[in-house]
């Protein structure tokens, strides 16, 4: 806990706060009011409530009174920010191509997500030899005309979209389409979920925008993400919640993506199409059922609700899905052999071990635990490191 008072915890260097809220409106209230006080803050709006991370710990105690003053409690043990560690013997090789393929700022050793939305990747000097794949990779989906100017040359893989670094760590690298065809939703584009970011002049353009969005997504019963960023909004489905089969709502997301875009141009916002993106992690598997249990209770995460699809997601959808495909079990090398990349999990430090202890009775197994980080392997040996915030 740090001394911002019971609400607030630093994650990753941030002080953080979840504030529990039974509507998109009701965590939109809050929204403004956190506008008001902390313009430079960072929110993450959704239908179960509200993520703020501060640009300085000098607001926490005048948005917690607004907390307060709207009926809205805080839980801090909901906490978490999930990044990903990249080892590489050349560290300076591989860090242009991660940079440009997410869009990512260097932060000291690490590839930061300007709008800080996606995991971070910490990419981090090792000299341990790994000749063979990954089994585990990145997607990144990025607007086809943003795809194209990267120049990364054809790709391979079945979807011929792989790329791989100059140390072999791989990403799936999809272009994305317009969502529709007609003007209404020109704005939006489908990046594994319909997106459509708006550049904002002010502080009260952003809050009405919010506030409109929020009234339009209930009023719908959708769980859309708004989040809020200095001089942005973006507006998202999440991964493939626009289609029908996912959402399981009597809605046609293009529909209400429309109203969205209209709003957000009559309250003069101007649509940045570059900026849709998505992450995901992607996690090869011999056993996936026993793999994915592990992810779950880990994480704390949920299984996708569709049958047939191995997805597990943040039940509040801030940090990113992992995706589990199976391997061939035959591939023995490959199975044995250490990862390059891995995940980092930070989490409250009044939690963090209570974590650790989960993910090991999972069907993990403890690797080392000293200084506030536990490194556990699942059970095909994919590491997953728990980190003590504070």
């Amino acid at each position: 806990m740090t001394g911002t008072g019971a609400d607030w915890r630093t994650i990753d260097g941030v002080t953080t706060a979840w504030f529990d809220a039974a509507s998109l409106t009701e965590g939109a209230a809050l929204a403004a009011r956190v506008l008001e006080v902390a313009p430079d803050s960072a929110v993450d709006l959704r239908t179960t409530g509200l993520r703020v991370r501060l640009a300085a710990a000098t607001y926490a105690e005048a948005v917690a009174a607004a907390a307060r003053d709207l009926g809205l409690r805080a839980a801090p043990g909901a906490l978490q920010q999930l990044d990903v560690v990249l080892e590489s013997p050349d560290p300076s090789a591989v860090t242009p191509f991660w940079q440009g393929v997410l869009d990512h700022v260097p932060a000291g050793d690490d590839l930061v997500d300007p709008l800080r939305r996606h995991p971070e990747l910490r990419i981090r000097p090792s000299d341990e030899p790994r000749p063979l794949r990954n089994r585990i990779h990145l997607d990144v989906v990025r607007p086809a005309a943003v795809v194209e100017r990267l120049g990364l040359g054809d790709g391979a893989g079945p979807w011929e979209v792989r790329h791989a670094d100059a140390d072999g760590n791989e990403v799936d690298l999809v272009p994305g389409d317009p969502l529709g065809e007609t003007g209404a939703t020109a704005d939006w584009q489908t990046v594994f979920g319909s997106m459509a970011c708006y550049r904002t002049t002010s502080p009260a353009q952003q809050r009405d925008l919010a506030a409109a969005a929020a009234r339009l997504a209930d009023a719908a019963g959708f769980p859309l993400l708004v989040d809020l960023r200095p001089g942005l909004v973006v507006l998202d489905s999440g991964k493939d919640l626009a289609d029908a089969d996912a959402h399981g709502l009597d809605l046609d997301f293009a529909d209400l993506a429309a109203d969205l875009q209209a709003a957000a141009r009559d309250l003069g916002a101007t649509a940045d199409p570059d900026l849709p993106r998505f992450v995901q992690v992607f996690l090869d598997a011999a056993d996936v059922e026993a793999v994915r249990a592990f992810w779950l209770a880990a994480l704390g995460y949920l299984p996708d609700r569709r049958d047939g699809v191995s997805d597990i997601v943040d039940p509040r959808r801030l940090d990113p899905e992992l995706v589990f495909q199976q391997l061939d079990t035959s591939d023995t090398e490959r199975r044995r052999q250490r990862n390059r990349l891995h995940v980092e999990l930070t989490v409250p430090s009044d939690v963090a071990g209570a974590r650790a202890d989960r993910a090991v009775a999972a069907g993990g197994r403890l690797l080392d635990d000293a200084d506030g980080r536990w490194r556990v392997a699942d059970p095909e040996g994919n590491e997953l490191v728990v980190v003590a915030g504070s």
